[in-house]
């Protein structure tokens, strides 16, 4: 098992950080689908932001494109070998305010259903004993197939809103193996360090 895995970050641009073990461990309130050291990043503008606020926004759900960071490119976060690939679920509507709590409510059912429910469009990549699972991608987006060598920085598929997921952005977690639902979680870092709750990562690109 691996004690830990150092990537880069899969990205470029604005990325807001949430849901990060830096803050807490399990950081998504749960070890299930060895999540425990998962962590996300939400991909906003240049002031900080995501979709603007409105009250229609807050009462009702809002298409993905609204945001600006619906199918902003990502990137190979480490060298690797793609052992898993999954393109075929729908974006679909984000959520904020009142509508998010009725999608909440949605959880468990997605849960029972597994963790390809809850990860939407995904792909692992095996490196070093361990493997890194990226998640929500926009359906039809990943640029690369089971069996295929990536490289750090290559693009691999585009941010999306599939699966457990109120509004668009990318869930990245490290397990031992490639089995998740009987995998361990791997503690992760970027670039030996590990970003903490609401901190930008502006990376230039």
């Amino acid at each position: 098992m691996a004690a830990s895995m150092d990537l880069e970050y899969p990205f470029t641009g604005r990325w807001l950080t949430q849901n990060s073990p830096a803050n807490r461990v399990p950081s998504h309130g749960t070890t299930l689908f060895a999540t425990s050291y998962a962590i996300d990043f939400v991909p906003v503008n240049e002031a900080g932001g995501t979709a603007p606020i409105t009250f229609a926004a807050l009462m009702r759900p809002e298409p993905p494109e609204n945001f600006p960071g619906f199918g902003r490119p990502l990137l190979a976060p480490i060298d690797g070998i793609v052992v898993a690939v999954h393109d075929s679920e729908p974006d679909h509507a984000a959520y904020r305010g009142p509508p998010s709590i009725g999608y909440a409510l949605t959880q468990q059912r997605r849960a029972r259903a597994g963790w390809k429910a809850l990860a939407g469009n995904h792909l692992l990549i095996e490196s070093h004993g361990g493997v890194v699972a990226l998640c929500h991608l926009q359906r039809g987006s990943i640029a690369v197939r089971p069996g295929q060598r990536v490289t750090t920085g290559q693009m691999i598929g585009r941010c999306g809103n599939s699966g457990n997921s109120t509004e668009p952005h990318v869930h990245i977690q490290a397990i031992d193996i490639r089995d998740v639902d009987a995998a361990h979680a791997v503690p992760l870092t970027f670039n030996s360090a590990l970003p903490r709750n609401g901190e930008v990562i502006d990376i230039p690109g």
